[in-house]
This record gives C-alpha cells, sequence and structure tokens, in this order.
C-alpha cells in the first residue's frame, strides 16, 4: 500500500518498504515495523549518501580531471597542447571512467602492456603519456579544490615510469629511406619527405602554417618562420627550404587555408583537417611491412643532420639549418645568407647513390 510519500509503502503487517530510483539508482530495502517518519529519514539519509557519491565521483572522475587539464593548458597556451591532448586520447579508454583514487602503477599495466605488446612503440614512448596522467593526478592532489575547500584528491600516486634502454639515432639509408616512404600513405610521405629534407621535428611539420611562410622574391623561394612559442626552446626558427621541400610545400599548396599539411578522409567524405602526429597507424604499419620497426619519426631529423654532415656542411651552418640554439645565431637572415643557406641544404641530396625516385612529388 503507498503512503504519502513516493517510493515508501506499508505491509500489511504495518511494516514499510522502500522501493525507489533515484537519479538513475535504485534504492530497495524492507525497513520493518518503522514509522512513516523513520522511513522518510532513512529514504531522505541514503538519497544524501547518493548525492554526494554522484559528486565525488564527477569530480574525481580521470575524464573530468583530463578535460580541466586541457582547459588549463589551453588558457596558459601551452605550446605542446595538442601533443598532451594526443597523450589523453591514449589512455582514456583505460583509465577515463576511473576516480582518480583508483588510477595508479598498477591500473595502467594493462595500458602500457597493450602499447608495447600491440603497438610496437617503446617505453619512453609509453613513459610521455605516463607523465601527462602523472601532471593531471598532481594537479588534482595540489592545485585543483572543490567547493569546500578540499582537494580532488588527497595525495597524488606515484606513477612509475617503464624502465628505458638508451636508444641511439637511426639516420636513414637512402634505400631504406625509398622503402620506407613507399608504404607510407601519400599525405605521410609529403610529411616525411619535407622533414627528412628540413629536419623540422614533427611538431612542427604538423602544424606547420601558410601564415608562417616568407616569399623571397629574388630567390623565388619560400621560407617558414616558425614563431618562438611553437619552437622547441621558445626561440623562433628559420625554417629552411631546399628544392625537395619546396616541391612538396608547393604540392600541399591550395589544398588548406591554415595548414600546408593535412589529411583528407574521403571515404567518410570528411574536409582536409591537420594530422596530429606523423607517428600514427599508418607510420607504424609501413615501417612494420619493410621491416624498420625500429625507425622513428625523429629519426628523420637525424637522418638530415647526418646527411649534412657526410656532405661536409660546416657546424656551423648545420646548427642554424637544424633549428639549433648557438651564441651568434640571429633569428633573421639577409637574402644571400639564406641562398647560402638553401645551397647547403641541397647537398643532402648529394649524399644520395645514383637517384631516389620522389613519387610523390614527381608523380613517377
Amino acid at each position: 500500500m503507498r503512503t504519502r510519500t513516493k517510493g515508501i509503502q506499508s505491509t500489511a503487517n504495518n511494516g514499510k518498504i522502500v522501493n525507489k530510483e533515484y537519479r538513475g539508482k535504485r534504492v530497495y530495502a524492507r525497513l520493518g515495523a518503522v514509522s512513516q517518519e523513520e522511513a522518510e529519514a532513512w529514504l531522505r539519509k541514503e538519497q544524501t549518501r547518493i548525492d554526494n557519491e554522484l559528486e565525488q565521483g564527477t569530480q574525481r572522475n580521470f575524464a573530468i580531471a583530463a578535460r580541466k587539464y586541457l582547459e588549463d593548458c589551453e588558457r596558459r597556451k601551452v605550446r605542446t597542447l595538442e601533443l598532451i591532448a594526443y597523450h589523453i586520447t591514449l589512455a582514456l579508454p583505460y583509465i577515463g571512467t576511473k576516480p582518480l583514487e583508483a588510477v595508479h602503477t598498477g591500473s595502467l599495466q594493462t595500458f602500457c602492456d597493450s602499447r608495447i605488446n600491440d603497438d610496437g612503440v617503446t617505453p619512453t614512448t609509453v613513459n610521455r603519456t605516463l607523465e601527462v596522467v602523472r601532471s593531471i593526478l598532481n594537479k588534482a592532489a595540489r592545485v585543483w579544490r572543490q567547493e569546500n575547500g578540499l582537494p580532488w584528491l588527497v595525495s597524488a600516486p606515484l606513477i612509475e615510469m617503464l624502465d628505458e634502454t638508451p636508444r641511439l639515432p637511426y639516420p636513414l639509408a637512402w634505400e631504406e629511406q625509398s622503402r620506407l616512404f613507399g608504404e607510407l600513405p601519400a599525405h605521410l610521405e609529403l610529411m616525411a619527405l619535407f622533414a627528412v629534407n628540413t629536419g623540422l621535428r614533427d611538431d612542427n611539420v604538423c602544424g606547420l602554417k601558410w601564415d608562417w611562410e616568407r616569399y623571397i622574391p629574388e630567390l623565388k623561394r619560400s621560407v617558414f618562420i616558425i614563431p618562438a612559442a611553437e619552437f622547441k626552446g621558445n626561440r623562433q626558427h628559420v625554417a629552411i627550404l631546399n628544392d625537395v621541400a619546396w616541391k612538396v610545400v608547393e604540392s600541399c599548396r591550395g589544398i588548406h587555408s591554415d595548414y600546408v599539411f593535412t589529411y583528407r578522409n574521403e571515404k567518410k567524405s570528411l574536409p582536409a583537417n591537420r594530422v596530429d602526429t606523423m607517428n600514427n597507424t599508418g607510420w607504424q604499419k609501413a615501417r612494420s611491412r619493410v621491416n624498420l620497426s625500429q625507425v622513428r619519426v625523429h629519426d628523420l631529423r637525424h637522418t638530415f643532420g647526418q646527411r649534412l654532415r657526410e656532405a661536409g656542411v660546416a657546424n656551423e651552418d648545420r646548427a642554424v639549418l637544424m633549428g639549433h640554439a648557438t651564441s651568434n645565431m640571429s633569428e633573421h637572415y639577409a637574402t644571400p645568407t639564406i641562398s647560402r643557406l638553401i645551397e647547403m641544404s641541397n647537398l643532402v641530396t648529394k649524399t644520395r647513390d645514383a637517384m631516389t625516385l620522389l613519387r610523390v612529388v614527381n608523380g613517377n
């Protein structure tokens, strides 16, 4: 028999039963011979418990904390925002719904095993994601506060990093480059070809903007001035384009209004968008198919530096072309200087055997 309070029923022997759905949770109990007031008090207490549980769970859910962390990074104009978001995306399927108190080294073990065994990445790569997770937990424990003044997390757990075996650079031989690039999707081949001829890092290739381009009429060639906020070490860098890199840029012109390098999913009829990282599934599958799983995207930069040395380019010019910090380095160069640097950069092609077919640029 229903009583004056919805969800509370009286039994034949004057007992009370609570049977109610509250905020998506079933509340059920046989309270026995209690008064209506006692039954209502019990129900109110249970509803308060559910309120607190849901409120706490929302605040301490890792996905919610990760979103707040990204908002903080965006507000502070963190240069690596998109890379941080990428690492969070990798971790969310494993720990996104877990309360912050349940995120620790043990709960991340499945993620670590999957990345190493299934995706074939190195412990160093996995540690980059773990570092982001650790930063979020530290913020939750030391900075962020609930309305009652308490921290989101009582204390941040120790997130143990994986043991890293130092990995030496692996500059590509020309034959290896030809095999690897030939297996890459067309948009990644262009990006890799550009990277191996400019020495730019992954994030600078992916984030290269047309707004940074500066055309030099006397040379009929452009350079890209990468802002300090976008370049490692917070230094502005003038990216010099040799003949190959210039042809790559020209082949991308007019495709996207903002970014030089983009990807368009034609199967889903989606517009062209920026590529978050070259180290994606397409890259990993391609290097595996040609037995070059040891080659990282950053090795394209090492390859450019190695070829400059093999071509006899002086240390000072190599430092400028690679974007290394030097005491006498200028952020802007006169046209004759840029002309000489283009000439030096073109020397990398002289280190090849006879000829490497540039399938994407030349269309052969």
